[in-house]
């Protein structure tokens, strides 16, 4: 295994030899023979191990064997220990999801505080099997079936290509020691169910079966590729405009499409949308309608579809308040600025002039309300401004973040949509305030 390991780095991962490289190290077989197959070829590297404290002594007892395989194998090593079951509870996750956050978290800070370049797992071919299996039992798209990348950022599995049975072989071989995690042996979890009833099965029925999955791998690698090339050309037609408050979509782009709902799933897939029917439907729902998952909203606007984040969206209580010395004020939306001038010099919709000497000082800014009225300019009457931002044909997440800046009870503008008349420059106006966005 040895030759075939430094001939795979040569080859794949020629440049690990020049790094600087960090090994997560638990003390079972997996990870402790990376460890010495990377001593042997010469690699810099160190070890970082996890304590998870859950399982009483034996954690203690993993702890004390790496810290001895560190000083045998003469690298540095980094111990931490975590309350994982109170990490668990606090953020309502399973023990297993809670140790991988807490360990790969570790992981990337060990890595920026002490210039790591890489991070070493000992995952390997039948781990990525089981991976596979796991996905595919529970559904996904294409991309889950292409099974664990050997590289993931800085994140490189250098035993990605090498069997179970190749690592134990080479451990006995060299009269390697290690630990034995008895929660390996526990059919309570899914991946252990796999591999001690499913893939003994596959196994027998398929004795090469790792280079069977090795090749069906590779074939859907290259056509996920071909599909990621596909969906980047077709979401570069689809977008329309993508800011602060969200990326909008032509519907029209999904529609013309042979099957709009793999390309609604390809899109979207990474928001967490429960229910694809209900996106699907989107397509014809009326404007306003909307599907939400635990981080995004996708909303249906006319012609469009508009994916906005949840934090992003909630309106906020916050307002500011403007003093007459103020010159530039900072918001949510950018800066405003505050400029006494001579005469109107061009206007947009983020500019106004107005008469200063009918505002009542302090200004606030703050996102619009029910209830909110202004006369827009140009108009005699007064407009509520829901019913303005209605008739506006504006969209839902548009509403949500629409500030207006008022002067005691007025409004004086609907920011970057329309000024109020009462406030505008006449022939009478001796002070002409300019305020821009």
């Amino acid at each position: 295994m040895l030759v075939e390991f430094k001939n795979h780095i040569d080859k794949n991962l020629s440049f690990l030899k020049e790094c600087k490289l960090l090994i997560a190290i638990s003390g079972g077989i997996d990870s402790v023979v990376l460890a010495h197959l990377c001593q042997t070829l010469g690699l810099n590297f160190s070890l970082a191990h996890c304590n998870f404290n859950l399982r009483e002594e034996e954690s203690n007892k993993d702890e004390d064997f790496v810290i001895d395989l560190a000083e045998g194998l003469d690298v540095e090593v980094f111990i931490q220990n975590f309350d994982t079951e109170v990490y668990a509870n606090q953020h309502k996750r399973s023990i297993q999801m809670a140790a991988r956050e807490l360990r790969y978290d570790w992981f990337k800070d060990l890595a920026e505080q002490l210039n790591f370049d890489y991070i070493l797992t000992a995952h390997h071919a039948d781990d990525n099997l089981e991976t596979f299996l796991i996905n595919f039992t529970r559904g996904t798209g294409l991309n889950g079936l292409t099974g664990i990348p050997m590289i993931n950022a800085n994140v490189a599995r250098p035993l990605l290509p090498f069997s179970r049975v190749q690592i134990e072989a080479y451990a006995k071989d060299k009269n390697i020691r290690w630990r034995e995690d008895a929660s390996n042996a526990s059919r309570k979890y899914l991946r252990n169910k796999l591999r001690h009833e499913v893939v003994p099965i596959l196994k027998e029925i398929n004795p090469q079966l790792l280079d069977s999955f090795q090749n069906t791998l590779s074939n859907l690698s290259d056509t996920a590729l071909i599909v990621d090339e596909q969906l980047r050309d077709f979401t570069e037609r689809a977008i329309v405009s993508k800011d602060n408050l969200g990326t909008t979509y032509r519907i029209s782009e999904f529609k013309n499409t042979s099957n709009p709902k793999a390309y609604l799933f390809e899109v979207f897939k990474p928001y967490g949308f429960p229910e694809w029917n209900d996106v699907v439907d989107l397509l014809e729902a009326q404007s306003g309608k909307l599907v939400k998952s635990n981080t995004h909203r996708l909303i249906k606007h006319r012609d469009h579809l508009i994916l906005t984040a949840l934090c992003r969206s909630e309106p906020s209580e916050a307002s500011l308040i403007i003093e007459e010395n103020n010159t530039k004020t900072e918001t949510p939306f950018g800066h405003l600025f505050f400029d006494e001038v001579d005469a109107i010099s061009g206007t947009s919709k983020h500019i106004i002039y107005v008469d200063k000497d009918l505002l009542k000082f302090p200004l606030e800014l703050r996102l619009w309300k029910e209830g909110d009225r202004f006369q827009p300019l140009g108009m005699t009457g007064k407009k509520k401004v829901s019913k303005y931002l209605k008739d506006e044909k504006t969209s839902l997440v548009e509403k949500e973040n629409t500030w207006v800046l008022t002067s005691g009870d007025y409004v004086i503008w609907v920011v970057g949509k329309r000024a109020d008349e009462r406030f505008k420059i006449t022939k009478t106006t001796k002070s002409i305030l300019k305020v821009s966005v």
